[in-house]
């Protein structure tokens, strides 16, 4: 359970706080979470780049995704607090404490049944030696009276030992009983909290799933971005980085947006110049927005030509007998 806690919220702080405010029957206060405070962050710098820029445009798209995904992770504490931690510390802190404390009394109704035992077989066994000593043969009045005396006080005490562990008997025996209840309960709060582990788990299914999305359709608005892009100042952009793929026509340079893809301006006019057809290599996957458009897997080969009045970010692909646009972004120019 304590574990599940640090999942959910890894802050131990905020932790504390929240178990303050549940003490006192408070609500606790609504708190921004890291990837909200992320994204937050990302749409402002965004629009001080300016929304109207591919790095700015680019940062305020990030920015969304990520509040998108700071929503999701909320959504998932709370419905994992709901569904799984409540009525696991509901068990723990109610049902558990009391089959424990049933259990230790019946330990200790144990140790007292063992102890009445032992004071019984210790009587009956002085009772034992004194009647042998009683069928010896003992001279004087005197000592026949004080032993007589003795062997009606050990048999009194023998009575007394014996109905000690009867009462003892029965209250272990009761004590059992209680105990054997609330432990057979054990089985179905199994089966409750299995259902509770499988909430959990769906509820973690439906967050991941919902971040893949989130992460795939913002991979996809940034393949999208022109090829050609300019700084904030309208001047024209820093030469990319070099790929380390040969003749590839994307490499990868803006550091905040993995999937955002610079072309090679040098290949790009190479292909643009050039009037037959030529193969590349496929560098993502890619779903067709419309009929006009083909849709891609990663590290297929095409055949792509231009067009002309076709616009610069894109070529026309063909696959067998398949016909379409496909952004040059996503493209490699093999020789």
């Amino acid at each position: 359970m304590k574990q599940t806690e640090v999942l959910l919220q890894p802050n131990p702080n905020a932790r504390i706080e929240e178990f303050v405010y549940e003490k006192l029957d408070r609500k606790a206060p609504s708190r921004v979470n890291n990837p909200e405070l992320l994204g937050q962050y990302m749409i402002d710098a965004g629009t001080e780049f300016g929304p109207g820029t591919a790095y700015g445009n680019a940062l305020i798209k990030c920015g969304e995704t990520q509040k998108r995904i700071g929503t999701a992770d909320r959504e998932l504490i709370q419905t994992s607090a709901l569904n799984f931690l409540t009525p696991l510390r509901n068990f723990i802190e109610g049902d558990y404490k009391t089959i424990a404390k049933e259990r230790k009394l019946l330990q200790n109704k144990r140790l007292d049944l063992d102890a009445a035992k032992t004071r019984l077989k210790k009587a009956k066994a002085a009772e034992t030696r004194n009647s042998q000593l009683n069928s010896a043969r003992l001279e004087g009045d005197n000592i026949m009276v004080n032993f007589s005396y003795m062997l009606n006080f050990l048999h009194v005490k023998w009575l007394k030992s014996e109905q000690e562990l009867r009462i003892t008997q029965s209250e272990f025996d009761r004590q059992a009983e209680i105990t054997r209840l609330l432990l057979e309960g054990i089985s179905s709060t199994h089966a409750h909290h299995l259902r509770c582990l499988n909430d959990f788990v769906e509820a973690q299914m439906t967050y991941y799933a919902q971040c893949y999305q989130y992460m795939l359709d913002l991979q996809k608005q940034l393949g999208s971005f022109p090829s050609n892009y300019l700084c904030n100042n309208n001047q024209t952009a820093v030469t990319p980085a070099p790929s380390v793929l040969p003749n590839a026509i994307g490499s990868s340079s803006m550091a905040p947006t993995s999937g955002l893809v610079i072309t090679s301006p040098s290949n790009l006019n190479d292909l643009k110049e050039c009037s037959g057809s030529r193969k590349a290599r496929v560098l993502y996957d890619y779903d067709a927005a419309n009929s006009t458009e083909l849709s891609l897997l990663a590290d297929e080969v095409i055949t792509v030509f231009s067009v002309v009045g076709m616009d610069s970010d894109w070529l026309m692909g063909e696959r067998g007998n398949q016909k379409g646009k496909v952004p040059i972004t996503y493209l490699e120019l093999l020789n």
